[in-house]
């Protein structure tokens, strides 16, 4: 329900169908294939919305804990955080399929029409969470102590909509997992973790708030086949309200996580940035227009994460040692 389909029903039988060339034996454009299907299933490419905070979240840190950049640490929380929500996104989409097979918008996701196998997914989810499992060990001690508590929100919400009106909530807290990981990544320790967990409260009511609106495209058909979702149970105009009032209190966070870091003015325009963009998304969809939908959904949503990052990255420029 968070994620928006991107059904590409043939992937495997147009790969098996190209002539393999000396090259190219064929055994390798099917494996091409598949991983292809693969990362369609968990759309790859939306780490955008995440990734970036975990980022900011990150180099924020490394600014407290002694103003040189860790370029490894880096590196590793980008493969623990791709890890995490390849894993997430796989188990959702198998543990979710015959639900999306009941579902028009649905229905042409790969595990429904067989673009991927089931098989597939689940190697693919496992090989996804040991990457994170072994990114948290080489991180610090910590990290991998924590790792399978922040597993847990990822399995559970796929079940949220078969138990709760408010599986939202379940994602939510799954998503402020990422920046409060990303901090203790870089300083090994609970202590002064304040700002992660104002940024990760954000973060997490930000894309809870956002899924609200997503879930507003399945409101009747989740209602005909059981499934939970605030839409379904109090009607697209509750749920709308409440995704702004999640954005209002997510817009009150980040400015409470700049004061907390100290940025400068580039943060607070990059925050105005980001205020419009949630403004936008909240005036373009309304409870008898969902056509624009997927807008908010990408661009808005997609540039408030890039924008925040991109003005916060600036400031701290100025402020942090980039030497390797």
């Amino acid at each position: 329900m968070a994620t928006p389909d991107n059904p590409r029903d043939l992937a495997l039988s147009v790969d098996d169908s190209r002539p393999s060339s000396p090259d190219v034996p064929a055994e390798s454009a099917r494996s091409r294939g598949r991983v292809r299907a693969f990362l369609d299933l968990v759309t790859i490419e939306h780490s955008v919305f995440a990734l970036p905070f975990a980022f900011l979240s990150a180099l924020s840190a490394m600014r407290v804990d002694g103003g040189r950049v860790r370029w490894v640490d880096l590196l590793l929380i980008t493969v623990a955080m791709v890890g995490a929500r390849t894993f997430a996104m796989a188990a959702n989409r198998i543990l979710d399929r015959r639900i999306d097979a009941r579902n028009p918008r649905t229905a042409g996701r790969e595990l429904v029409t067989g673009a991927v196998s089931v098989r597939t997914a689940w190697t693919g989810a496992v090989v996804a969470l040991v990457v994170f499992l072994a990114a948290a060990a080489l991180l610090n001690p910590l990290c991998l102590m924590l790792a399978p508590l922040a597993v847990v929100p990822l399995v559970v919400y796929p079940y949220g909509k078969r138990f709760t009106n408010w599986p939202h909530a379940i994602l939510a807290i799954a998503q402020a997992v990422g920046p409060v990981g990303a901090w203790l990544a870089v300083t090994g320790t609970l202590d002064g973790s304040g700002p992660a967990w104002v940024l990760g409260a954000a973060v997490g009511l930000w894309i809870g708030g956002f899924d609200l609106i997503y879930a507003c495209q399945d409101s009747e058909i989740d209602r005909e086949i059981g499934v939970h979702s605030v839409p379904a149970r109090y009607g697209r105009r509750f749920a709308l309200h409440a995704s702004t009032v999640t954005h209002v209190l997510t817009f009150g966070l980040f400015v409470w996580f700049g004061a907390l870091i100290g940025f400068g003015w580039l943060w607070w325009v990059g925050l105005a940035l980001t205020a419009v963009a949630f403004a936008y998304q909240h005036l373009v969809v309304t409870p008898t227009d969902l056509s624009k939908v997927n807008r908010a959904f990408f661009t808005a949503n997609g540039f408030v994460g890039i924008a925040l990052f991109v003005f916060a990255l600036l400031d701290l420029v100025i402020r942090l040692d980039l030497r390797p």
